[in-house]
């Protein structure tokens, strides 16, 4: 059985007058106009992200014959890089829980107060950001040292084990890292608590739940999504994060970031440098999509309790 093909006067006419309407369109005065305001931020896009982008990507692939090779993606997850991307995964995952732990105490307490002293303690908490962090980091190993601050009071109550071993170590590490996720974390979360309606729990407690039921049935389901955000922030931001790690920590505690470092400085590797940013980028694109599955989620949720 042939299937005849519709005849071409009527299917060229449909192209041609689409490609007429697109034409009319960009010969419009306001759409030559946007063009020309966007072409700026399109080449400043193309020159400062999509090109360095690309070439690390290209680099990544290019073997030291200049043919095509996965040999550099091999070696960053085999051996001592995959234990470094590893701990790296480790401590960004301790810093994103304990950064929300505390972010969260902190402006669940700060949503408490008035206006104006919520705003002293929002102060407090956002002006250390804008201190370099190499202060902040060396401020953290003054009052973490064996003769530190810290330790120094653990001494003087007498704690059973003091002084303690807080640097050069996994625990300086976190410890300094959630200083640098801490504001970004408290912002999400006071944001989203600020927008709570407190109607809603007036209404849960009308209707007899008490305190712990009201906050575990109304209240933390309303601000979890600015939990995901806030703990997906922390863990991406202290992927590819340097400074503090490579100053508080040992050599177990090596980060992707002091890998590409040294690679980089000291071995000349530009290769492999850059198939462990490439990693580290497309782990950031994974935790961006699972926050948008999440998200999805949380609507669906939503929309069908709704209903």
């Amino acid at each position: 059985m042939t299937v005849l093909a519709p005849p071409p006067d009527r299917v060229t006419p449909v192209r041609s007058s689409r490609g007429q309407r697109l034409r009319r369109r960009l010969s419009g005065r306001r759409a030559r106009f946007g063009l020309l305001t966007a072409a700026p931020v399109v080449v400043y896009l193309l020159v400062l992200f999509v090109y360095p982008i690309f070439s690390t990507l290209l680099l990544s692939l290019e073997g030291e014959d200049g043919g095509f090779t996965l040999h550099w993606y091999a070696d960053a997850l085999s051996g001592s890089n995959l234990d470094i991307l590893l701990t790296t995964l480790r401590i960004s995952a301790e810093t994103s829980l304990l950064s929300l732990v505390v972010g969260f105490l902190l402006a669940f307490w700060v949503t408490r107060l008035r206006p104006l002293w919520a705003g002293l303690v929002m102060l407090v908490v956002v002006v250390p950001h804008f201190i370099s962090a190499l202060v902040r980091t060396y401020g953290w190993i003054i009052l973490l040292g064996d003769h530190g601050l810290v330790n120094d009071a653990l001494s003087a109550l007498h704690v059973p084990g003091a002084p303690f071993q807080l640097l050069y170590n996994e625990i300086g590490v976190v410890i300094g890292t959630t200083s640098v996720m801490l504001p970004y974390t408290v912002l999400l979360l006071y944001a989203v608590m600020r927008g709570v309606d407190r109607g809603l729990l007036a209404a849960a407690a009308s209707l007899g739940a008490g305190r712990l039921v009201t906050f575990r049935r109304v209240y933390l389901p309303l601000v979890a999504p600015g939990l995901v955000n806030a703990g997906l922030l922390s863990f991406i931001l202290c992927l590819g994060y340097y400074l503090t790690p490579a100053l508080m920590g040992g050599p177990k505690q090596t980060m992707v970031a002091s890998l590409i470092d040294e690679q980089v400085m000291r071995q000349n590797q530009w290769n492999g440098a850059s198939a462990l940013g490439v990693i580290l980028l497309l782990l950031t694109f994974a935790g961006l999509l699972l926050l948008r599955l999440v998200k999805t989620a949380s609507e669906a949720a939503r929309n069908r309790g709704a209903a």
